[in-house]
């Protein structure tokens, strides 16, 4: 039995006929699919293209680095816009023999992709403004505050149009940007009128450095979080021991090891295990089975299990995952 279940448990575990097992699983599976049609980000794309031609026709006549920086912080999210459409398309595909736990994890390699090109952007950014600090260049302020304005307006637009998929991580690695997007705008209008008052041209260059390094904090986090999923790490709202804790409250379940969680990406979970039980017939092995499932979807929300099923008494292979002894 224990040789041969681990094939015909895969069959039935990550798509069970149970009806209540569906609902329970695919249930959890919801949460993470982005609300969003990838149509949003097509018209985002071409907002924010727009707007980086006029923060640069702004920064160039208003001799803003701040305006400049910006207008390349906004042009890196046009590929970042289109690498997210790409990956919300990807995502809707389902599994083949090619990618046989399907696309999950396409919009999860886009985060990944966007906050490690805008880690490299945010250094960049700052080397320019401590090159400006040494050299202060005087602006005009009009440019500043009008253009920024009008970015505002966009970078608003599309975080608000972006909220819906926030539980998404690529969605949120585009709205965390177009987030920070907006608050530098209102800091450069905010510094541009300072620099209108007292002629501190040095703000300007503040205002660039302070740009980068908010792009630097809100990349890591995705940066972090991304690597996290795409290495198999354990989800955060999961612990190992209580789910094999809970999975040998199962009736006829004596021991537990070999207990895997990772994420296919959003909050699409998948689990492994094996669990060690006496000789049973196999029409008990499905109703245990299909109870195992049940108890990883109704407990921890997953969506994908994968039992195998081994004789109790052999000798351990490997390190066991018992909280407690079995009664």
């Amino acid at each position: 039995m224990a040789a041969h279940s681990h094939e015909r448990d895969h069959s039935h575990s990550g798509h069970s006929h149970d009806p209540q097992h569906n609902i329970l699983g695919h249930g959890h599976a919801c949460d993470g699919h982005p609300t969003l049609s990838p149509s949003v980000l097509g018209w985002a794309m071409v907002a924010t293209l727009a707007l980086v031609l006029a923060e640069i026709f702004g920064g160039i006549l208003g001799r803003s680095v701040a305006l400049l920086n910006d207008a390349i912080h906004n042009l890196s999210d046009i590929p970042a816009l289109g690498i997210s459409f790409l990956a919300m398309r990807w995502a809707q595909r389902p599994a083949d023999s090619e990618k046989t736990y399907g696309y999950h994890r396409a919009g999860t390699l886009a985060a990944y992709t966007n906050a490690f090109v805008l880690v490299l952007l945010s250094l960049w950014l700052g080397y320019e403004a401590f090159g400006r600090f040494r050299s202060p260049v005087e602006v005009v302020e009009s440019w500043m505050i009008w253009t920024s304005v009008g970015a505002l307006a966009v970078n608003g637009g599309i975080t608000l149009a972006l909220v819906r998929g926030r539980g998404d991580l690529n969605l949120r690695s585009i709205l965390v940007h177009n987030f920070g997007d907006a608050l530098s705008n209102i800091a450069i209008i905010a510094g541009a009128l300072l620099i209108h008052a007292t002629d501190a041209y040095w703000i300007d260059p503040l205002l660039g450095l302070a740009i980068g390094l908010l792009v630097l904090w809100s990349s890591v986090g995705i940066l972090r979080e991304s690597s996290h999923i795409l290495l198999e790490g354990r989800p955060p709202d999961l612990r190992v021991e209580d789910v094999a804790r809970a999975i040998l409250k199962v009736e006829g379940v004596q021991e537990v090891h070999d207990v895997h969680l990772w994420s296919l990406g959003g909050s699409y979970k998948a689990l492994s295990l094996h669990a060690r039980i006496p000789d049973m017939h196999l029409d008990e092995c499905e109703r245990l089975l299909a109870s195992i499932k049940q108890v990883a979807a109704k407990e921890f929300g997953v969506e994908h299990t994968t039992v195998q099923l081994e004789r109790a008494g052999l000798p351990a292979q490997s390190g066991y995952v018992m909280p407690e002894p079995a009664k």
